[in-house]
């Protein structure tokens, strides 16, 4: 029993995907030519065929010279003909009723109008309007179970308006209007609450006592929103039809023949998507590249980095790159020792001169080196270095008395630095007990200047 009820069910929520009659056309749609429907099966007469256009016009300048047609059969009659006033390339959506509802019979896929001879039809160069405009908020939307105000001007419609919500290929419907209101700047309309699944090419088409399609229609994709909601949606929402859209037999793109299936919109679309994921597999193998050499430049960039900061410094020998290579065990040029140069003697007077061998020897020797030569005391003072004055003024061991000789003027002394460089490695230690070696280089104070008569 369980079992018959749940078929019974299924059966009852897909019943309005199964129409007891189906529709077709008999002729090619072409431009300014004749089209013909043909009704089969059981419907309840009298019939009716609402065509839309679809897409942008194909038109210069963006001319718009389709309308709305609103076709109804001929009392009970099951088919119908009329001119399709639309220009070639151009494309439009059919939807057939009968008296049960608005699109019982099953709505069609885009279809597409071919060329002819007969252009007489239209005006290329005017633009039509329906006979009355309707809005919506929000602006250009409709959101999947939100609210949408649908709203027009009383002044311009006769009777009550109608609207009807059209989805190419699969199901259409009539939009249940709820309370009429007035709303400051919004004027005369309704709320509608959209049971449509997200994702879905919704056209809704509006209507008033002259028929279908006087107010024109509007073309929306419906959006999940910003806090999805699927609250209203059941199993009888409005959706693409399961099976193959209704129609039978029309062209549906250029590339079409003079007739084809309409499911052949189906294969042309996969044709789209074919070529659509080949681009994006190509696409993202060209950034995976570009991101394989990005990575990798920036890992050699880090690596040389590296490879830099840990080289040691070689204070002796060049580093590879120079363009010098010194031979091995000889100093690089900043490490090249070169003679201290000392400042000029001062000269010697003849008076001290005369008494350097009346005066006592002061010094045989200092810590800079044994002396051959003996020296006064005075001449001691004049003749040794002027960077340890205080030194020799130390090892005089007396004062020299002003009134027994005329002594020169001593020179200005000048501070000069001595620096101790240790980044050639560190000094050899001395051994425990053995006096501490300080290695200078040569002087040449005592070198006389020649004398000139």
């Amino acid at each position: 029993m369980h079992r018959y009820l749940v078929a019974s069910q299924l059966l009852l929520s897909f019943s309005p995907l199964v129409s007891s009659y189906t529709w077709s056309f008999t002729t090619t749609p072409q431009q300014c030519a004749t089209l013909s429907l043909q009704i089969s099966g059981s419907g309840s007469p009298p019939y009716s065929v609402l065509v839309i256009p679809y897409g942008p016009t194909p038109l210069p300048n963006n001319t718009e010279v389709r309308t709305i047609v609103y076709q109804q059969f001929d009392g009970s009659s099951t088919s119908t003909s009329f001119q399709l006033k639309y220009p070639s390339t151009s494309q439009f959506v059919a939807v057939v009723s009968d008296s049960t509802g608005f699109g019982s019979g099953g709505t069609s896929v885009a279809g597409y109008v071919m060329s002819s001879t007969d252009s007489s039809c239209f005006n290329p160069n005017t633009t039509v309007m329906p006979d009355f405009p309707f809005n919506i908020v929000p602006t250009n939307q409709v959101v999947q179970c939100n609210a949408s105000r649908l709203w027009w001007d009383p002044t311009q419609v006769e009777g009550t308006p109608s609207f009807q919500g059209v989805i190419p290929g699969g199901q259409s419907f009539s939009i249940p209007e709820g309370s009429i209101t007035q709303v400051s700047n919004e004027g005369t309309g309704f709320s509608w609450i959209p049971s449509v699944r997200e994702g879905t090419t919704l056209i809704i088409v509006a209507g008033d006592d002259r028929g279908l399609g006087t107010g024109g229609s509007g073309f929306y994709s419906v959006a999940p929103g910003i806090f999805p909601n699927s609250s209203c949606l059941t199993t009888t929402s409005p959706s693409s039809t399961i099976g193959s859209p209704a129609g039978g037999t029309y062209p549906t793109s250029p590339s079409s023949t003079d007739t084809s299936s309409g499911t052949s919109s189906s294969s042309g679309s996969s044709k789209t998507n074919v070529g659509a994921i080949v681009g994006g597999i190509i696409g993202g193998l060209a950034a995976l590249v570009i991101l394989a050499l990005a990575g990798f430049y920036f890992i050699r960039r880090k690596t040389a980095t590296k490879v830099t900061k840990e080289r040691p410094v070689d204070l002796f020998q060049g580093d590879p790159e120079d363009d010098h290579d010194s031979a091995p065990g000889e100093l690089g040029n900043y490490y090249r020792p070169e003679p201290f140069l000392a400042t000029e003697p001062a000269e010697t007077s003849p008076m001290v001169g005369g008494e350097e061998g009346r005066a006592g020897t002061a010094m045989s020797g200092s810590r800079y080196g044994t002396s051959d030569r003996r020296q006064s005391t005075f001449g001691s003072f004049s003749d040794m270095r002027s960077t340890t004055p205080d030194y020799e003024m130390g090892i005089t061991g007396g004062t020299i008395p002003s009134s027994s000789r005329k002594s020169p003027t001593p020179r200005q002394l000048r501070p000069i630095n001595i620096i101790q460089h240790d980044d050639a490695g560190a000094a050899d230690e001395q051994a425990e007990g053995q006096p501490d070696t300080v290695e200078l280089p040569p002087a040449y104070t005592n070198i006389r200047k020649p004398v000139t008569n």
